[in-house]
C-alpha cells in the first residue's frame, strides 16, 4: 500500500538553456513515476490538438486535470494535476488576492487502494500578504473533509522557512521535510513543498535532482513516498 506524490513547477517547459522542450519535462515525469503529480506554470493553447497538457498526459498514461488561472496572448496558463488514480470529487478554488496575478487551487478526492485521499494542489503568490490570505483560504478545506489522508502541495513561493503560512501549516500537518528546489541548477530555496496528514504515513520526502531535471525547468520536483498501511499501524491520537 504505497503511494507516491510529487509537485513540479515546469516553468512553461522552458529550461535553464532557454529552450522550451516538453519532451524533457515528460522525461522528468517518467523518472518520477508518481501516482499523482501537481504541476505549476503550465502553459498551452487549448484550441491546438496535442497541446502541452495533453502531450504530458499521453506520455505518462494519466488523466490530466486543468486548473487554468489566466489567459494571455500565449494561451492558457496555470496549474494542473496528472493522476493515475480514480477521481471521485473535483473542485476548483479561486484564491486570487486583490489585483495580483490570479491564483487557484485544484482540490481532488482520490481513491488509493481503498484509502480516501484529499489533494489540494496550488501555486501561491509572490507577496507575503497574498500567501497569508491564500493559506487561510485553503486550510478550512481540510477541516471539513473526511479523507483518510490529506495533502497540500505545490509551489508555495515561501522564501522564509518560518514565515507565518509555514507556521500555520506546521500546526495543522506537523513538521515536514523541506529540501531546496530552486534554482534547479543550484538549489538553495525550498519553494516547492508537500504537507501530509497524518504525518505517520510519510516514508520519505526528497528532491528529484537527475541530470535532465536540473535543466528541464528552473525548479526541481519534490516527491513524497507514503506507506498507507501505517494508517492502521499508527492511528492518530
Amino acid at each position: 500500500m504505497r503511494l507516491k506524490i510529487a509537485t513540479y513547477n515546469i516553468h512553461r517547459a522552458v529550461g535553464a538553456d532557454g529552450r522550451q522542450d516538453a519532451a524533457r519535462i515528460a522525461r522528468v515525469l517518467r523518472e518520477l513515476d508518481a501516482d499523482v503529480v501537481a504541476l505549476q506554470e503550465v502553459a498551452y493553447r487549448a484550441e491546438e490538438s496535442g497541446h502541452l497538457l495533453e502531450y504530458l498526459a499521453e506520455k505518462l498514461q494519466t488523466r490530466a486535470i486543468e486548473g487554468v488561472t489566466m489567459h494571455d496572448d500565449r494561451g492558457h496558463y496555470g496549474n494542473a494535476v496528472l493522476t493515475r488514480l480514480p477521481v471521485h470529487t473535483l473542485n476548483h478554488h479561486d484564491i486570487s488576492f486583490a489585483r495580483r496575478e490570479p491564483r487557484g487551487a485544484i482540490e481532488l478526492g482520490l481513491e488509493a487502494q481503498g484509502v480516501d485521499v484529499q489533494i489540494i494542489a496550488t501555486h501561491l503568490g509572490l507577496r507575503p500578504r497574498e500567501r497569508r490570505y491564500q493559506i487561510k483560504s485553503l486550510l478550512p478545506r481540510f477541516d471539513t473533509a473526511n479523507a483518510d489522508v490529506k495533502v497540500l502541495l505545490g509551489d508555495l513561493n515561501e522564501w522564509f522557512l518560518w514565515g507565518r503560512p509555514v507556521r500555520w501549516l506546521h500546526r495543522v500537518f506537523g513538521d515536514m521535510a523541506a529540501p531546496a528546489t530552486f534554482p534547479a541548477w543550484r538549489p538553495r530555496l525550498a519553494l516547492d513543498r508537500l504537507w501530509v496528514h497524518p504525518a505517520s504515513v510519510v516514508n520519505e520526502i526528497y528532491v528529484h535532482a537527475s541530470a535532465v531535471a536540473r535543466v528541464a525547468s528552473d525548479h526541481l520536483p519534490v516527491v513524497a513516498e507514503l506507506s498507507l498501511e501505517r494508517l492502521h499501524s499508527f492511528p492518530e491520537p
